[in-house]
């Protein structure tokens, strides 16, 4: 399939061409998105101070804005990073972690879609949801069973509903990942349940996608969107391989290990992706 081999040769191009990506995300998971964006052959810098923000986006190639453990400081340090990234043209990936649990939340995924022009929109269904305009039953950080039990919208239609809005890729991701940019849509089926039990597997999935675009700037970021979402599918897969018997300890610290020592023809032979009905 060649969507699936372009995607593969997008991993030799993060190997290639490591990319700098800039984050503003969250202390909880902040060293999980630094290990996993040096697993996949990318250079992270966390760095979150207003003062800087021009320095460093100046010399990234990707910016990832994750907004976990918000506050007001980092939320202006979050929309002047996006705006110079915007004047520069490099990607920038919003994770609205917990969309809709918050009314600080709300305002500031509101206010950063308004003001930065994102390249991709990751989340789970109840956080697409929100960012769409769509009512949203969030549970904390997690997708609401709610939410997730909705038979109005399928996870599909809310993910194509929510690009064409936006006007961004949007990667809405579950048991099955669904990337699409309102026109063209990719269904990804990588993954185990196991990447629900361990904290930081959605805020590494935006690192790898940041990654991905940042090294492939001038190609489809569909594509380069996609590649991180099956790159992180699989290596969940292979993590719950490795730490079979084991515990949820294990199966986290497997996770940068099978990212770590992924190829191209790994990354092709287990990729189970398929391109949406038109």
């Amino acid at each position: 399939m060649e969507i699936i081999q372009t995607i593969a040769g997008s991993l030799e191009a993060v190997r290639r061409n490591k990319p700098l990506v800039h984050h503003i995300t969250n202390y909880v998971t902040v060293n999980d998105c630094a290990n996993i964006a040096l697993a996949v052959g990318a250079s992270p810098i966390m760095a979150d101070e207003l003062e800087e923000m021009n320095d460093i986006v100046a010399i990234a190639s990707a910016l990832v804005i994750n907004i976990g453990t918000l506050n007001r400081r980092t939320i202006e340090s979050m929309v002047a990073a996006g705006k110079r990234a915007n004047e520069r043209g490099i990607p920038v990936v919003l994770d609205p972690v917990g969309a809709g649990a918050s009314a600080l939340r709300n305002t500031a995924v509101e206010q950063l879609l308004r003001e930065v022009k994102m390249s991709v929109l990751r989340g789970n269904l109840s956080e697409i949801r929100f960012a769409a305009g769509l009512e949203s039953l969030t549970k904390g950080v997690d997708a609401s069973e709610a939410d997730l039990a909705r038979s109005e919208e399928t996870a599909q239609e809310v993910a194509e509903r929510a690009a064409r809005k936006l006007g961004c890729i949007v990667a809405l991701t579950g048991a099955t990942d669904f990337i699409t940019d309102g026109k063209r849509t990719l269904l990804i089926r990588n993954g185990v349940p196991q990447l629900s039990g361990v904290t930081g597997t959605g805020c590494m999935c935006s690192t790898l996608i940041g990654a991905f675009c940042g090294a492939n700037q001038e190609g489809d970021l569909l594509l380069a969107a996609a590649a991180g979402v099956a790159a992180m599918g699989i290596a969940g897969e292979l993590a719950a391989e490795a730490a079979e018997g084991k515990g949820s300890g294990s199966f986290h610290i497997a996770i940068i290990d099978a990212v770590s020592r992924m190829d191209s023809e790994l990354l092709a032979g287990r990729a189970e992706i398929e391109a949406a009905a038109l």
